[in-house]
């Protein structure tokens, strides 16, 4: 019901684009509708850092799409970047877990630039109907980048580096985050919010080695 509530909506928020994205999943594809909506420097997990570009290239979707829905939104101040989380549902009516994906606005299209997750176990999660967002104080001046820029991947060490790292944050520096991945496949990922004194941490992803094949969102 939310899905088809956004389908027509006009992406103006990063909420907008998330429920548009999950929509098209449904409707064209689950890989047709990440390519569609994807960054050109995307970065996706297999579990290595792979570029989404590489990685959705020619790929087939599948008979039924995982299906996803955002629950909270942070926002940086000046609107052009956010990071969406919430869970995710597998085709096969079982398997679910959460999502985290990070968009960026530019000429006024929103494209995600990063996207992991993991699968979890316990008791289906339900859709919410309203995502809480949040959006970081403008009432100061953000005193820097709120996390350290590691060196950049060429596209190939995004494929092969055993421990792969990147990070990224808005323009007006209020809305940062970043990612490292181990040898095994562990992965780590967290965002901090300028609050108008400090860079607050409000998410942190930690996704376990995978034991065999990685989880499928």
């Amino acid at each position: 019901m939310i899905l088809a509530l956004f389908a027509a909506a006009a992406a103006v928020t990063a909420v907008d684009a998330e429920h548009a994205f999950a929509h098209d999943a449904q409707k064209i594809g689950q890989w047709t509708a990440f390519a569609k909506y994807a960054d050109r420097d995307a970065v996706m997990f297999t579990p290595q850092a792979v570029w989404a570009r590489d990685f959705l290239k020619g790929r087939k979707d599948p008979p039924k799409s995982v299906a996803w829905s955002p629950a909270r939104s942070f926002v940086s101040c000046d609107g052009r970047t956010a990071v969406n989380t919430g869970p995710w549902w597998g085709a096969d009516g079982v398997n679910h877990g959460y999502f985290t994906t990070v968009w960026q606005r530019t000429n006024g299209q929103w494209h995600w630039v990063y996207d992991g997750g993991d699968q979890t176990d316990g008791p289906k999660p339900s859709p919410v109907a309203t995502p809480k967002v949040r959006r970081a104080s403008c009432s100061a001046k953000a005193p820097g980048a709120p996390v350290k820029t590691p060196p950049p991947l060429s596209p190939k060490q995004a494929r092969t580096t055993p421990n792969d790292n990147g990070d990224g944050q808005s323009a007006d520096k209020t809305l940062g985050w970043d990612w490292k991945v181990e040898k095994n496949g562990e992965r780590r990922f967290r965002v901090l919010l300028w609050n108008g004194r400090a860079y607050e941490q409000v998410v942190t992803n930690h996704i376990p080695a995978p034991p065999s094949a990685p989880a499928k969102r």
